[in-house]
């Protein structure tokens, strides 16, 4: 079977993180920063980040339609953070003008564990892989609501942290700066079954 080719989202926040995580986790990890690159990769990790600063440059990069075109077309996503937000249907708080790719039936709030100074690090139970990942939270979402089709993966705090819409994966929080390669393995499985 050949290796996936999985590309990250390169326009804010943990890029370096991401490409190593999924370099570690048996794919090829490629930067992706414009449609043609974009084109070349068989699934995308949108890192963490400001959401309202990935969707302006997603914009100027010419990287919004065809990535929401990707993503509706069934290429498998992961989002972490503010990657959670970019690929909800609706966000509760979004800034002026802030658009999202979609992909997963779920309202999301913006920064809802709290500020910068609030950040914190969490055990947290995931379904499908069998002890708890060590959740880094910064600044993070968490999910309002989802509709019918959306799977609950995990949940901190009484507020759902991780979900999955068929090949959509969102986590609040950034397993990428761990060390704990298990969420990017399952995604790159995800990747691997839908070649």
């Amino acid at each position: 079977m050949s290796t996936p080719v999985i590309g990250v989202l390169a326009l804010q926040g943990d890029v370096r993180e991401h490409l190593i995580a999924l370099a570690a986790a048996d794919a090829v990890a490629r930067p992706v920063r414009r449609p043609e690159e974009l084109a070349e990769v068989d699934g995308l990790v949108i890192p963490g980040g400001e959401s309202t600063t990935i969707s302006k440059l997603a914009d100027l990069f010419g990287l919004m339609e065809p990535l929401r075109e990707r993503i509706a077309g069934g290429m498998p996503v992961y989002g972490t953070c503010a990657g959670l937000i970019m690929l909800a249907e609706k966000i509760l708080d979004p800034r002026s003008g802030q658009e999202t790719f979609g992909g997963i039936d779920m309202i999301v709030r913006r920064n809802a564990f709290g500020r910068q100074n609030e950040s914190f690090e969490a055990a947290v139970t995931v379904a499908g892989i069998d002890t708890p990942v060590e959740g880094v939270f910064i600044r993070a979402p968490w999910v309002e609501s989802i509709g019918a089709e959306v799977e609950v993966l995990a949940e901190h705090g009484g507020h759902i942290v991780a979900v999955r819409q068929g090949r959509a994966l969102a986590t609040s929080f950034h397993p990428e700066l761990t060390g704990d390669r298990r969420i990017h393995a399952l995604f790159v499985d995800m990747v691997r079954a839908e070649r």
